[in-house]
Order: C-alpha cells, then sequence, then structure tokens
C-alpha cells in the first residue's frame, strides 16, 4: 500500500553532514533505499533551520537546503520527481516517487515576503509559520505569550493563498492557530497528534481538530513517542489509537501520516524510520478497511494537493 508522508528532516541532516549518502545511509530514517522498502509514493521533505544557525545567515542556509533537496534526493538517478502541481503527482509513474518542498518555521524570510516568493519558485509548496518559538509572523506553541498572526503573518497566508499553498498550523500557538485556521485557504497540520491522548502542548485539543475537519483539513499523525504517550515507550498500537479518536471527531478522511522521520531522536517500536511503513499499514487493516486504511496512508493528503 502506497505512502504520503507530509513531514521529515533529513534535509536537516544533509545541511549538517553534506557527506552523508541519502541513497543507502543506515544514519537516517528517510533515504532511497527505505522509501523504497516503505512503498514510499510521496513525501515532503521540509527545509528547517536549527535554532544554532544565526538569524542572518537562515535564509542563506535555506537556500542550502533548496540546493541538497535538488542535487541529492529529487535526482533522476532516484527516480524521484519534484511535485509542483497536482498533475505532477497524478503522472507519477509506477518506478517513481514524489517529493514536495516544505518550509517549517519562517525565521528565514527575515519578515521579507520577497524570500518567500523566492522559496516558492524554487518549490516550497507548504509553508509551516512557526517551530516551537516566536518568529516575524506569529507565536510557537512554547512562547508564553500565546501571540496570533502578525501583519506580516497575514501578508504570508495571503501569499499562500493566492498559490493554493499549503499553510502548515504545526508549532502554532493557540492564537496562531486560530488566526491561521480563519484566514489559510488550505489549512493543514503535518506532524501533530490528538491532546486528549496525549498531553503534549505541540497536539491539537478536541476544538482545534473538530475545527480542521469541519472544513476537511488534513492532519498528519506524528511519530515522536513524546506526541503520542504521556510516558514510556510507543508502539504502534498507540498510533491507532490516535487514528481512532480522531475518526470518533469525524476526521476519517482528514488523517493522514506525517511522521517527522529524521527530525526524531526515538521512534515506536516496530517503526524506526520510513522503510518500515508497512508495518503500520497491516496493523492499521485489522481495525479499518482497505478503503479507510488507503485513505490515511495515500488518498487524503492526496486529495488536498491544489498548487499552483
Amino acid at each position: 500500500m502506497k505512502v504520503f508522508d507530509a513531514h521529515c528532516d533529513v534535509l536537516m541532516k544533509l545541511l549538517e553532514e553534506p557527506s552523508i549518502n541519502f541513497q543507502n545511509d543506515e544514519s537516517l530514517q528517510v533515504s532511497v533505499e527505505k522509501l523504497h522498502n516503505g512503498q514510499s509514493k510521496v513525501q515532503c521533505y521540509a527545509i528547517y533551520i536549527p535554532e544554532s544557525v544565526h538569524k542572518l545567515i537562515k535564509f542563506d542556509a535555506a537556500l542550502q537546503c533548496v540546493t541538497l533537496f535538488y542535487e541529492k534526493i529529487a535526482t533522476e538517478n532516484n527516480n524521484i520527481k519534484v511535485i509542483l502541481t497536482k498533475d505532477d503527482e497524478t503522472s507519477l509513474k509506477a518506478n517513481e516517487m514524489g517529493a514536495i518542498l516544505t518550509l517549517e518555521g519562517c525565521d528565514a524570510l527575515l519578515g521579507d515576503i520577497n524570500r518567500l516568493k523566492i522559496l516558492h519558485r524554487l518549490g516550497v509548496r507548504s509553508v509551516g509559520l512557526v517551530w516551537n518559538f516566536a518568529n516575524e509572523t506569529a507565536d510557537g506553541i512554547l512562547e508564553e505569550r500565546n501571540g496570533g498572526l502578525t501583519n506580516f503573518g497575514k501578508s504570508v497566508v495571503r501569499y499562500l493563498n493566492e498559490h493554493n499553498m499549503w499553510c502548515d498550523l504545526s508549532h502554532c500557538s493557540e492564537a496562531a492557530f486560530w488566526d491561521a485556521y480563519q484566514q489559510a485557504k488550505y489549512p493543514t497540520a503535518t506532524h501533530s497528534n490528538a491532546k486528549s491522548i496525549c498531553k503534549n502542548p505541540r497536539n491539537l485539543n478536541d476544538e482545534q481538530l473538530k475545527a480542521m475537519f469541519s472544513r476537511d483539513a488534513i492532519v498528519g499523525i506524528n511519530f515522536y513517542p513524546p506526541f503520542l504517550v504521556d510516558n514510556g515507550t510507543a508502539l504502534i498500537s498507540d498510533i491507532i489509537k490516535h487514528i481512532d479518536y480522531m475518526c470518533a471527531l469525524g476526521g476519517e478522511n482528514c488523517i493522514a501520516m506525517g511522521s517527522d522521520f529524521d527530525g526524531i531522536e526515538i521512534h515506536p517500536t516496530d517503526l524506526n524510520h520510513v522503510g518500515l511503513y508497512q508495518n503500520l499499514t497491516n496493523e492499521l487493516l485489522k481495525f479499518y478497511t482497505e478503503e479507510q486504511v488507503k485513505g490515511f496512508m495515500y488518498e487524503n493528503y492526496s486529495s488536498y494537493i491544489h498548487f499552483k
């Protein structure tokens, strides 16, 4: 069963260590070899610039990530095709995988909309406004003041709307979530779970989830154990608990995958990397119909692509 994963951080690893071989390096949770093994069809690759990078060179680092994306990941040799439009996704051949370039946090924009325009022209199709803290667009979930969208943040959302890009609400403060939710044409939460199951502040509460589902906005399940369980080891069954809960809130057609692979140092048992995705698929098929599981694993996010 083919897989659509809305979030990984392998670009961050390649930025930090360019000598890593994306083909089959064992240190990676996402590689060409593992993507094939897990039957991945579309993988999103986030431009995330670590907090340790000085603010004034973050845009330069983002451009380095774009270069790495085109030189190491989305290459003819890897049979990985860049997805810029819906037609790009639907026309993938049997031996091809798709790659969507995304931005996690607008820190690199430095309050300049022209930098967003450049990244869009270079292939970015989904934008997360913030990471955990504040930037020029809004506050992140760990910012105590809980600020909403700034004027610049509103201009970012307007630009995303003009181009049918995803506005990723994962990591947003609650105030920023609601501001962006109300203004975004295609809101999504690429890697967030249910707060009622696990109380981590990064997860979404029932009101947020119901609001997303009421607009057919997609929520990707994050595999990071502290977002799955309040304490201890996470199992594949814990992922399914979040899916079950979201289905009960009306989200059956809005649930998808956003693993966070290569951005997480620990993982659920038997789901160490993207190559083991079928372990999750096989467990889901014990509780859901094949049509439902195809939705979770691929079709729900596929149907949300309207980029232009």
